[in-house]
């Protein structure tokens, strides 16, 4: 079964920039889309971004679009997300996940293969 390993959160002012990384362990998914979310304090978790396997197509939570970016590397069984421009409201835990159906939408947490892990905690300041 799957393991995905988080990484690459912390403390950051607003206008500032991480990059997320999401590294699998047991088994590959080249042939797996796969996605971002992210859950704040006392919030549900949130659809951010996802990236299909197939062509390589991106999704955006519309109050992302145009500061983050999602990316893979198939070969290191990896996916990214760059997070430019933060802002306070970014705040909160980031998971990454493999999608597990493909009968419910790409951006929906259902979606996608549990258990989901601890995650990386972005905290931005203003």
């Amino acid at each position: 079964q799957v393991q995905l390993v988080e990484s690459g959160g912390g403390l950051v002012q607003a206008g500032g920039s991480l990059r997320l990384s999401c590294t699998a362990s047991g088994r590959t998914f080249s042939s797996s889309d796969m996605g971002w979310f992210r859950q704040a304090p006392g919030k549900e978790r949130e659809f951010v971004a996802a990236i299909r396997y197939s062509d390589s197509s991106t999704y955006y939570k519309d109050s992302v679009k145009g500061r983050f970016t999602i990316s893979r590397d198939n070969a290191k069984n990896t996916v990214y997300l760059q997070m430019n421009s933060l802002k306070a409201e970014d705040t909160a835990v980031y998971y990454c996940a493999v999608r597990s159906s493909l009968w419910t939408s790409i951006l929906r947490p259902e979606s996608y293969r549990g258990p989901w892990g601890q995650g990386t905690q972005v905290t931005v300041s203003s």
